[in-house]
């Protein structure tokens, strides 16, 4: 079963030296549920194109996929949603008390972020194909 802790005012930034994996964890899953939710008004904008035609949609996104940087975005976007996906199920893990124990969580955070790397790295090639 997990415990509880003391975590200590959040409000102290001064203490992020101080942070554990799990506070860690918690900030980086806070940062990319918000860049989530940014990414979906910038999705529905995008989308909104489609309104004035098939034409002007399909011209939105071949002008945005000509952009380097914006694939250099997509790229730590796939970043950040692998992350905050597999960060929640290790946290419904810990919650629920499958597999992951509150002791072992610095381990499961470290996991999450390695094959979040592992993942990222592997489709740099899909999002970066034919823009050099």
């Amino acid at each position: 079963m997990s415990q509880s802790y003391d975590r200590g005012l959040v409000e102290d930034y001064g203490r992020w030296t101080e942070f554990s994996a799990g506070m860690w964890a918690w900030v980086f899953h806070k940062f990319t549920g918000w860049v989530l939710i940014g990414y979906m008004f910038a999705h529905i904008a995008v989308l909104s194109s489609a309104i004035a035609g098939p034409e002007v949609y399909t011209q939105t996104l071949g002008g945005l996929e000509s952009i380097l940087l914006v694939r250099m975005l997509e790229v730590g976007l796939l970043a950040v949603a692998v992350f905050h996906t597999l960060n929640g199920i290790r946290l419904l893990m810990i919650d629920l008390g499958i597999g992951v124990e509150l002791e072992t969580q610095a381990k499961s955070f470290y996991a999450s972020l390695v094959v979040t790397a592992i993942i990222t790295i592997a489709s740099v090639p899909n999002f970066m194909g034919g823009a050099f």
